[in-house]
């Protein structure tokens, strides 16, 4: 009976739970209601599984429902996948590649890329955006652009796939005459906590409530990084940057790196992707570019 369980029933079932009833999964998927629940009763009797519980106002999952709806889910996006990618090939080269880029990746491998990119593409037009934190994610999200270069979120959207890129260097520097500079040793949470942490604030909603890095009480919230890099080198604070926007100045002793406890010498390392919806993968143009960015 597995063997009949059609994509129209798994797509009816995620339908269901995602607006909350079976009459809002109807107008989700403009079918009749009636249909949505002969569907999702006719995966209940093939899989012989409960997947709501009826006797209240609205149906809830069931604990084995909860359960097998990630599993309807990874299919559907799987097909979905497969699908969008048979389309993307035989659709051609794209007419124009948009990219956002996290503004922690360094632009130096942006650039080498774009110019080996004209080369291979060259009636391809590149789009360029560069955002920060889960800013970075909100372009692809929207449509605005194809493919994201971003840092890594506590959960990825799941309309979204990601692919792993390179790693960027993170250190804690302060100005060299920051009192925190004239330490020696490795600095304590406590001694950080009096003086005020630089931090870069994400302007998206995909993640509120979480903080990154912060590990002083007195900070000042910053949406640009080069904002937050020449209050750092006016001293109006200490706070974590990626290494290739600070290195010159490292070398020059304008900033130095501070050695925090929990921190490791060198710094942090933050794990960098390239991600892209699901139901739309990048084209020969934009694979060409993810292949690319792992090679830097």
């Amino acid at each position: 009976m597995l063997d009949g369980v059609s994509l129209d029933q798994l797509r009816t079932f995620i339908a269901s739970v995602d607006e909350g009833s079976f009459s809002a999964a109807a107008r989700k998927v403009r079918r009749a209601q009636s249909v949505v629940s002969d569907l999702v009763s006719g995966l209940e009797a093939q899989i012989g599984v409960s997947l709501f519980d009826r006797s209240g106002r609205y149906p809830k999952l069931t604990p084995a429902g909860a359960v097998l709806l990630a599993d309807a889910r990874g299919i559907v996006s799987g097909v979905d996948f497969m699908k969008a990618r048979a389309k993307g090939m035989a659709s051609g080269i794209e007419p124009e590649l948009s990219v956002v880029v996290d503004v922690f990746f360094p632009i130096e491998a942006i650039t080498e890329a774009a110019k080996e990119f004209r080369e291979h593409f060259p009636r391809t037009p590149l789009r360029l955006f560069v955002e920060a934190l889960g800013g970075a994610y909100l372009p692809v999200l929207s449509g605005t652009a194809s493919i994201g270069v971003v840092g890594s979120l506590p959960t990825m959207p799941p309309s979204l796939t990601g692919e792993r890129l390179i790693g960027v260097a993170f250190m804690m520097v302060a100005a060299r005459d920051h009192p925190l500079a004239e330490i020696k040793g490795t600095i304590p949470k406590s001694e950080l906590a009096k003086h005020v942490q630089l931090v870069l604030t994400d302007r998206s909603e995909l993640s509120a409530g979480r903080e990154f890095g912060v590990m002083s009480s007195s900070t000042w919230r910053l949406a640009d990084l080069f904002a937050k890099h020449a209050f750092l080198l006016s001293g109006l604070g200490w706070g974590g940057m990626p290494l290739h926007a600070v290195q010159r100045d490292m070398a020059k002793g304008r900033l130095v790196e501070l050695s925090i406890e929990d921190v490791p010498p060198g710094g942090l390392i933050l794990p960098m992707s390239a991600v892209y919806p699901t139901s739309a993968p990048p084209g020969p143009a934009g694979r060409w570019l993810i292949e690319r960015l792992k090679r830097c």
